[in-house]
């Protein structure tokens, strides 16, 4: 009947053996992780935190300032990462030329762990991605990160921390 001519009219979906699938990645030195956090530009830093800890009842942290990096920042504790709100520390700021670019804030980078950031570092500048430093600087977690161009990662700024 009609049941039978539709299962033998069914396309077949072909998928490739996990061996042809496994062969096509290259062995790398290192190995991306988890995400860590997203990071938000925010123009006003304790509206920003009032939104996530008294309006969404987020675990909220205190404000630290990283005048290396030209920021202030704040962590919002998530289940599984976190979010990282920036707010300009100095008038070099990234954060300050973001915000002049989008008044309301917005995302800014996106922050993935590493096992090994120099391996990272390496192999990256081999394949002609752009790192924004010539040396790791010690991120807002105390570990060493770098950031990659967005222009080589479809426009976003990526930051790689060590694990």
């Amino acid at each position: 009947g009609l049941l039978t001519r539709l299962q033998t009219s069914a396309p077949t979906i072909r998928t490739p053996s996990s061996n042809s699938f496994s062969q096509n990645i290259p062995s790398c030195l290192w190995k991306l992780g988890r995400l860590n956090h997203v990071a938000i530009a925010v123009p006003d830093l304790e509206k920003a935190q009032s939104l996530y800890k008294d309006v969404l009842g987020a675990q909220v942290s205190e404000t630290v300032a990283l005048p290396e990096h030209g920021v202030y920042t704040v962590f919002v504790e998530l289940g599984n990462t976190k979010l990282e709100l920036l707010h300009p520390l100095g008038e070099k700021s990234p954060i300050a030329s973001f915000l002049q670019k989008n008044k309301t804030g917005g995302m800014h980078h996106i922050c993935i762990e590493v096992d090994d950031i120099k391996a990272a570092m390496t192999e990256l500048k081999k394949k002609k991605i752009r790192i924004l430093s010539e040396e790791p600087k010690i991120g807002a977690h105390g570990k060493p990160v770098i950031f990659l161009h967005p222009k080589d990662c479809h426009g976003v700024l990526v930051e790689l921390e060590q694990a």
